[in-house]
C-alpha cells in the first residue's frame, strides 16, 4: 500500500502485529478472529518476518532508487543514482540485498581498501610517539611501559568497519535470496580481519578521497542501511527486518541541502532551519518564534524564506489555507516579501498575493517521479527565480 492509502484488513499472529507497531511504519488494529486492519502512518519503508511482509510506498509510487537519491543526497551532494544496482519492480530488501552486493563486489574487486589507523598502545619499546600526559598520570615515575601512539596501515579502517556492518545486517535479513545471501557472505569474509561494530554504536566518520574512491557508492548505500534499517535473528528468536523512514523529514532535508548548493550561485548566504521572533513579550518563555525550513540573507538580513511541505494540506483533501498561514508568519516575523513554498507534486509555478498585504507567496511544485538530474535542475530553477525576485522588489524599494 501506498503512505496515503486507508489501509487494509489481513490476517496476522500477535507476535507480528505487535513487532509491526514497534516498527513505526504502521498500526495494527485487531478485529477479532485473527483480522487486523492496518493502516499507515505518515512514514514510508517494509518490515519483514517470517511470515509477514509489509511494504509502505511513498505517495506518487516513487521507485527505491529515487528514495535513496532523496535520502542520501543532503549528506552527500552528487550521490549517483546508479548505487542503486537492482531493478525497480524487485521489493526493496531484495533491491537493497542485490545492491548491496553488487557495490561491494565492484568495492573490493582490487583488494580490501587499506589506510592508516592510529593506535594507542602500552609498550616497553618506543614506537611512534610517547604520550607525556599520559604516561605520567598512568605511570608516574616509571620508565616503561611506556604510553605511546603510532600509525599502523591496516585494513582494520572506518570505511571497512561500516561495510562489514551492512553487509552483516542484510544477512540477517529473512526471506533473502539463498545466492544472494552467499555472496553477502563471502563478501563479509574478505573483512575477517575488520572490527565489527558494537551493535547501536554510532558510524566511524570517514572522508572521502581519492585514495577511497572506489568504496565512495558503496559506503553511501552501506550507511543508508545502517541507519534506516534494522534486522535481527537469533536462536530461539523470530526473525525480524525494518526499514522506516519519514518522507516528510527526507523531503525537507533534500530540499534544504539542494537549495542551499544551489542558492551559491548568489550573493549572501542560505541558512537551513532558521529561528525567528514571531511575537513581544515581557518573559522570554512567552514569545512565540518561528522555524522556516531556509532562509537566504543578504548582508546579514533576510531576504527570502522558503518551506519545504511533502505533504500539501490538499493530500488529505482540505485547502492548502493553513500552509498559506504559516508562509505569512514567516513573512512577518522576518520582514520579508516573498515565501515560496516548495511541496512534493507536479504542476504549475503559482503566484498568491496576499489581500491587504505586500507578501506574495509563491507555490512550486517539485516533482519527485522526474530523474535526479531533472529534479535537481527544478531546484536550480527555483533558486534563480526566487532570487530574481529579490532583484526586482529591491529595484521597487529603491
Amino acid at each position: 500500500m501506498d503512505e496515503l492509502s486507508g489501509g487494509i484488513v489481513d490476517r496476522l499472529d500477535a507476535a507480528s502485529a505487535a513487532f509491526l507497531n514497534s516498527s513505526g511504519l504502521a498500526k495494527a488494529s485487531p478485529m477479532g478472529m485473527g483480522l487486523y486492519r492496518i493502516e499507515p502512518v505518515g512514514k514510508v519503508g517494509s518490515v519483514r518476518t517470517s511470515t509477514v511482509q509489509l511494504d509502505v510506498r511513498p505517495k506518487d509510487r516513487l521507485g527505491l532508487s529515487r528514495l535513496l537519491f532523496l535520502l542520501s543526497y543532503a549528506g552527500n551532494q552528487g550521490f549517483r543514482n546508479d548505487s542503486v544496482a537492482a531493478a525497480e519492480d524487485r521489493d526493496l530488501w531484495s533491491a537493497l540485498a542485490e545492491s548491496l552486493a553488487q557495490l561491494t563486489e565492484r568495492a573490493l574487486g582490487r583488494g580490501v581498501l587499506q589506510g592508516y589507523l592510529t593506535v594507542d598502545e602500552s609498550l616497553r619499546t618506543v614506537k611512534g610517539r610517547i604520550r607525556i600526559s599520559d604516561q605520567i598520570s598512568r605511570r608516574p615515575g616509571m620508565l616503561v611501559p611506556l604510553e605511546v601512539s603510532y600509525d599502523e596501515f591496516t585494513e582494520d579502517i572506518a570505511e571497512n568497519r561500516i561495510l562489514r556492518a551492512a553487509l552483516d545486517r542484510m544477512g540477517k535479513v529473512p526471506g533473502v535470496r539463498p545466492e544472494v545471501l552467499s555472496r553477502l557472505r563471502q563478501l563479509k569474509g574478505k573483512l575477517d580481519a575488520v572490527t565489527r561494530l558494537p551493535s547501536g554504536a554510532p558510524l566511524p566518520p570517514w572522508s572521502p578521497s581519492r585514495l577511497n574512491v572506489r568504496y565512495h557508492a558503496v559506503l553511501r548505500l552501506a550507511e543508508l542501511i545502517l541507519r534506516n534499517a534494522s534486522a535481527e535473528a537469533g536462536e530461539g528468536k523470530q526473525q525480524t527486518a525494518s526499514f522506516v523512514v519519514d518522507m516528510a523529514q527526507v523531503f525537507g532535508d533534500f530540499v534544504g541541502a539542494a537549495l542551499r548548493q544551489a542558492m551559491t550561485a548568489y550573493p549572501g548566504e542560505l541558512r537551513l532551519q532558521y529561528n525567528a521572533l514571531l511575537s513581544e513579550a515581557v518573559h522570554d518563555a512567552d514569545r512565540l518564534s518561528v522555524r522556516p525550513d531556509a532562509v537566504h540573507l543578504l548582508g546579514g538580513r533576510p531576504v527570502v524564506v522558503y518551506d519545504a511541505k511533502y505533504k500539501a494540506a490538499t493530500d488529505a483533501g482540505a485547502s492548502l489555507s493553513s500552509d498559506h498561514y504559516q508562509m505569512l508568519a514567516y513573512c512577518t516575523a522576518l520582514r520579508v516579501p516573498t515565501a515560496w513554498l516548495v511541496y512534493a507534486g507536479s504542476g504549475d509555478v503559482k503566484l498568491r498575493r496576499i489581500l491587504n498585504t505586500d507578501i506574495d507567496v509563491v507555490e512550486f511544485p517539485l516533482d519527485l517521479s522526474r530523474p535526479p538530474s531533472e529534479i535537481l535542475a527544478a531546484v536550480a530553477d527555483l533558486a534563480q527565480q526566487s532570487w530574481g525576485e529579490v532583484v526586482r522588489t529591491s529595484r521597487t524599494g529603491d
